[in-house]
């Protein structure tokens, strides 16, 4: 069977087929079917099923680049991974939003329909948990809606904790004080603020005490209002801490919540406050639950092949 899409202009062309037709090789094999690239548009060859899938890619592809956002290898992976799934209501529901733009300019735009409804739960809620694997974007996202809300003054100041849990090393070999020892630790916040606001920027907020990034451990004995709080690694607390954390929230403020359950560092005997949080607070009002799973990996696609390939594993018993 055969299909013949219609593109209206040269440059939607460059943009959807891609650099050599890149894209179009790409969808062939996701989809096992054929492309051809014809006079005023593009020809789609392959059974029924898979010419369906091909071509809602290619068309939501389309309505993309109208819309006027960027389209890359990732993007056309993703929604070809979601069509070969049979997922096609969430090919067509797919399209980028823009969350943040950088201190360079660059608009931080959601890639996934999880990082989509991740996104928008924090919008929508005062706590957000966002459980997933590594490369997600759980963290950059989260401060990326903290940046968003500082500049809009919708929040005074922003606030960045880890639990500072070792992962197979110790704190005590580390020189200097305690801040000292713990930096590294914040380092992926640390990160993800200097891209986002800038250093300069990032460093004067910091001194003025608009912007900190501490210790989970810092965090006792405070009531945070107009704050937009993240903290990161929760997979790491303890129930106790979580709790210490979640009640520090004031007034004005918002929260968001990331970890991976499959990585908690914490020792053998302790339960982690992240899995406990989210067997006690499902339902509570104004509190929302996101799951991230590897098809919402923006990393490098063997991120997913490695992350699929442990969740294997594991299913096997390995």
């Amino acid at each position: 069977m055969e299909r013949k899409i219609t593109v209206d202009h040269t440059q939607a062309a460059l943009a959807v087929f891609g650099s050599c037709n890149g894209h179009l090789d790409l969808i062939g094999q996701i989809l096992d079917v054929s492309l051809e690239v014809t006079g005023d548009g593009l020809l789609i060859r392959g059974d029924e099923e898979n010419l369906a899938r091909a071509a809602a890619v290619c068309e939501q592809l389309l309505e993309i680049d109208r819309q006027g956002h960027p389209i890359n290898l990732q993007l056309v992976t993703y929604l070809a991974d979601t069509a070969r799934e049979g997922n096609l209501e969430q090919v067509f529901g797919y399209t980028p939003d823009c969350v943040c733009v950088t201190a360079k300019g660059r608009p931080i735009r959601s890639k996934t329909l999880g990082q989509k409804a991740y996104v928008q739960a924090i919008r929508n809620n005062e706590i957000t948990f966002a459980i997933g694997p590594a490369g997600t974007g759980k963290t950059f996202l989260a401060v990326a809606m903290a940046v968003n809300a500082f500049r809009a003054h919708e929040v005074s100041r922003i606030i960045l904790t880890r639990p500072a849990v070792e992962a197979g090393e110790k704190l005590g070999f580390l020189p200097g004080d305690l801040q000292n020892k713990v930096d590294p630790y914040m380092r992926p916040l640390y990160d993800a603020l200097h891209e986002l606001m800038g250093v300069d920027h990032y460093l004067r907020n910091l001194e003025k005490g608009l912007i900190e990034v501490s210790p989970l451990a810092y965090m006792r004995g405070r009531t945070l209002d107009e704050a937009f709080i993240i903290l990161d690694e929760a997979q790491n607390t303890t129930p106790e801490q979580m709790k210490l954390f979640l009640t520090r929230l004031g007034f004005n403020s918002r929260a968001v919540v990331t970890g991976d359950i499959t990585q908690i560092d914490l020792p053998f005997e302790k339960k982690s406050g992240l899995k406990e949080a989210q067997r006690i607070l499902q339902g509570v009002e104004g509190l929302a639950f996101v799951s991230l799973t590897q098809r919402d990996v923006v990393r490098n696609v063997l991120v997913q092949r490695i992350i699929r390939a442990y969740e294997t594993s594991g299913e096997r018993g390995g």
